[in-house]
Parts: structure tokens; C-alpha cells; sequence
């Protein structure tokens, strides 16, 4: 099979899956399963095992969210109203009452802000990496610093047969015919630790992943007899071949292709079709379903990008308060309070992060575009939930208008290292890149303490 370089916008989405060729061993299985074992001690005590990123790519609008300002005018306030939540005090959008009843359960910070207001790249760089770059667009790049799934699997690979990292149900382009957003990648880690792509959506009635599917003819008997002849090799024929990177990569997906639980986490047909409905119908409820199967399974992290574009969704430079009401709350509602019900009833939440961001806010004055709002980089909020946030916290605070924060501040840097302090993570160690060059691994922020239980 040809190699697959998975920068270009050029690729299928069956070559997307077939990113590794593992012709040695008979099988095809992406190379992007696991890391070198080879990481520095973390020197924590983790709070938290897994974490699921929701990221709400394109910029959710704060002031129709989380940080509502019901007593000003109408060309800032907008036209939700804001409910009570489970916090008192605290009011949220009429259209997140479901998520309104997880206030208290919930760390939600309305004070954060970064450098970059145009270019999406680089907003979403800043938020998934720590890395804030300025309004240097484009895409991803081999010299970008990592996502924290790729740090995640390097520093603490699963104890057991999984798919360390997974990216779904998109990999978000940077406009419609524009090429993949960095932050979502390996970056100078390399792109053996770039995470695996499911590019399919799990709410369609014939969702598999064949590519974790033994090839006809291969037994796991087989696949194992081939392991032990390799392992068999005289010794500088098996250094050669580790040397052109064979062997680690291969053996995971031996492990994986022989692991029912890995096996099991993809069938998703499997749970019971009331609790498929409560996350939501659709392909970001039911990839939130499948997150929650994959981090059971083992999984470290898994990060959703809600948009096949940065300007598909969330991006609501026109007809904003159109698309949150009829689509957009409605399914994050949905699909937020089902993945946090499921993680806590299966006793997960706790030792799992859940974390609901985007790339920046929305403008407080509402444009004439059709009452759309437009970037804001300047303020803007975000939820985090299990794993180590305290629960019932409204952190910072934004000025009269939401524009700018009033109090305690904060920027992706932050946030980053906070949720990698979770995971047992130093954010202030250094990491190699390919010619082992070490590199702060968030360039730019500190855990907050504050945010921490």
C-alpha cells in the first residue's frame, strides 16, 4: 500500500485509516497508535486517566452561552434569555437547559483570552497547544509544537491493548477547500505520534472500522506466530529493521488486531438505543458515545472537532442566533449531558477530564449580517468538568459588555497546562522533537491552581 501523507487534503478517508503499512506483518492497521516508551517520568500524582476534548470549532459565543448579558442593549445582549442553573447565581442560555443542571458539577471560566482574532489555524492552535503563535495562519506544520493527545500518549501510554490518541469525526480544513488546521497533530514530536483519524460517523447504520479488522486468511494465531518468528531474527537483521521504525508500531497493532476490547470499542451498534438517543442522533452526539467506549477500552485521550471547515459551524459570522437555537445548543445539550450522565453512572467522570472550548468567542455587538457575530479573541469563555476541576466554580470574569476580561484572566497556555497537570503531565518539562532538540512542552502558561480541587 502507498505511503500516506496525512497533511494533504488530497487523501481519502479509507487512506486516512490506512495512514501505516505493516506489510512485514500481514496486516493493515494505522501507524499512529502508540508512542515511544522512552518519555520522562511525569513526577505527578495524576488526578485524572483520560480526558475528551470537545472542541467547538469555528468560536462558540460566549455571550450566548455562558457569560449572558441580559441588562444591556438589545445590539449586545442578543436574543436568548438566560435560565437558572444548578448553580445559584449563575445563569446560562435558555438553550443549554440540560447542561444549565451541570453547573454544579462544573469548573466554567468566562476571563480567557489570546493573541489571535482572524486566522482560525492559529486560534486553534493556541487552544489545543498552549502555542500562541499570533495571526500566523495556514496549516499544520511539521515544526508546530504537539497536541496534548500526542503528549498524552507519549508520557502515559494505556496499560493495555488500545488506541492511545483518536481524533473525530473530522479533520477540520481551514476553510471548505483549505488545508488541515494545526493543533490537532504530532507536530515536532513526529507524525508517528500524530493520533488516529476516524473519519466516518458513527451515527450511520452500516459505521465500522474495517481497518482494525484482520485481513482474510489471518488468523490471530497466525499474527502471533509471525511476531515470535521476527522476534526470532538474528539479532542485527531485527536492528535494522527497528531502525527504519518496523517494530514498535507493528507490535501495538498486533496487540490491537488481537485485543477484543479494542475490537469491541468500535461497536457502537451494540449499546441499547435509549442511551444512544440521549447523547443525540447525530454525528457529533453518537462520536461522543464513541468516546466514552474508546476511553473504556483504554484510550487516553480523545478529541471531537466539531466542523468539517473552521467557518461550517461554529463560525457565526451570519444568522448567529439562527444556528445556535435551531442546531448547535440543541445538539451540544444534548450530547454533553449524555457523555457526562455515562461517565458518572459508569463510575469514569471522576478520573476523566471532559473539556468544552473553541477557538475564540464572538463580537458583543451584534452585526447586520443577518444578527451574525463576529471574532473575538479578546474574551471569551469555556467549561471543564471531572478529572481533577473543581466542581460549582465560575471562574473570572468578563467586563460590562463581555469584551474584555474584568478579572483573573487567563490564556489557552493556562488551560493547557492545567489539564496536563490533571493527567499527571509536567507542562513545564521538556520534550525532544526529531533531531532532539528539547522544547518547553507549553511554550507559554502555568496550571492554575485555583481551577483544581
Amino acid at each position: 500500500m502507498k505511503s500516506l501523507d496525512i497533511h494533504s487534503q488530497q487523501a481519502s478517508r479509507r487512506e486516512m485509516l490506512q495512514v501505516g503499512s505493516l506489510g512485514l506483518m500481514g496486516v493493515t492497521l494505522p501507524r499512529l497508535l502508540q508512542a515511544e516508551e522512552n518519555a520522562p517520568a511525569t513526577g505527578l500524582n495524576a488526578s485524572a486517566d483520560a480526558c475528551i476534548v470537545i472542541f467547538l470549532n469555528g468560536g462558540p459565543s460566549h455571550l450566548d452561552m455562558w457569560d449572558m448579558k441580559p441588562n444591556e442593549s438589545e445590539g449586545i445582549r442578543g436574543e436568548f434569555k438566560p435560565i437558572s442553573t444548578s448553580l445559584a447565581g449563575y445563569q446560562m442560555s435558555e438553550h443549554l437547559p440540560r447542561m444549565a443542571k451541570l453547573a454544579h458539577r462544573s469548573t466554567i471560566v468566562r476571563s480567557m483570552h489570546h493573541g489571535v482574532n482572524n486566522a482560525h489555524a492559529a486560534a486553534v492552535y493556541a487552544a489545543m497547544t498552549g502555542h500562541d503563535r499570533g495571526e500566523i495562519g495556514g496549516g499544520a506544520k511539521q515544526t508546530d509544537y504537539p497536541t496534548l493527545g500526542s503528549v498524552a500518549s507519549m508520557i502515559r501510554p494505556p496499560k493495555q491493548n488500545a488506541v492511545s490518541h483518536v481524533v473525530l469525526p473530522y479533520i477540520t480544513k481551514e476553510g471548505a477547500k483549505g488545508p488541515p488546521q494545526p493543533g490537532f497533530f504530532a507536530g515536532f514530536m513526529g507524525r508517528h505520534h500524530d493520533p488516529l483519524f476516524v473519519l466516518k460517523d458513527p451515527n450511520a447504520a452500516d459505521f465500522s472500522i474495517p481497518e482494525l479488522t484482520l485481513q482474510t486468511g489471518v488468523s490471530a494465531e497466525r499474527l502471533q506466530a509471525r511476531r515470535a518468528l521476527f522476534d526470532g531474527l538474528d539479532t542485527q537483521v531485527a536492528a535494522r529493521i527497528e531502525s527504519k521504525g518496523m517494530t514498535g508500531l507493528q507490535n501495538r497493532a498486533i496487540d490491537l488486531l488481537t485485543s477484543p476490547a479494542a475490537q469491541q470499542a468500535f461497536q457502537i451498534s451494540s449499546e441499547p438505543d435509549s442511551l444512544r438517543d440521549s447523547y443525540g442522533r447525530n454525528i457529533y452526539g453518537q462520536s461522543l458515545l464513541l468516546a466514552r467506549r474508546l476511553l473504556e477500552a483504554g484510550t487516553r485521550l480523545v478529541t471531537l472537532s466539531w466542523a468539517p471547515d473552521a467557518n461550517a459551524t461554529w463560525d457565526s459570522h451570519s444568522s448567529n442566533f439562527v444556528k445556535l437555537k435551531n442546531t448547535l445548543l440543541p445538539q451540544l445539550d444534548a450530547g454533553v449531558v449524555g457523555l457526562v450522565g455515562d461517565l458518572a453512572d459508569r463510575g469514569m467522570l471522576e478520573r476523566t477530564v471532559v473539556a468544552i472550548m473553541g477557538d475564540f468567542g464572538r463580537t458583543p455587538k451584534v452585526n447586520g449580517n443577518s444578527a451574525g457575530r463576529d471574532h473575538w479573541n479578546y474574551c471569551y469563555s469555556l467549561q471543564l468538568i471531572g478529572g481533577g476541576f473543581k466542581e460549582g466554580l465560575i471562574y473570572g470574569s468578563s467586563d460590562k459588555t463581555g469584551a474584555f476580561p474584568a478579572r483573573d484572566a487567563l490564556i489557552p497556555g493556562d488551560i493547557v497546562s492545567s489539564i496536563y497537570h490533571c493527567l499527571g503531565i509536567r507542562h513545564d518539562s521538556f520534550i525532544p522533537d526529531q533531531l532532539n532538540r528539547p522544547h518547553r512542552l507549553v511554550p507559554t502558561g502555568e496550571v492554575v491552581y485555583d481551577l483544581l480541587g
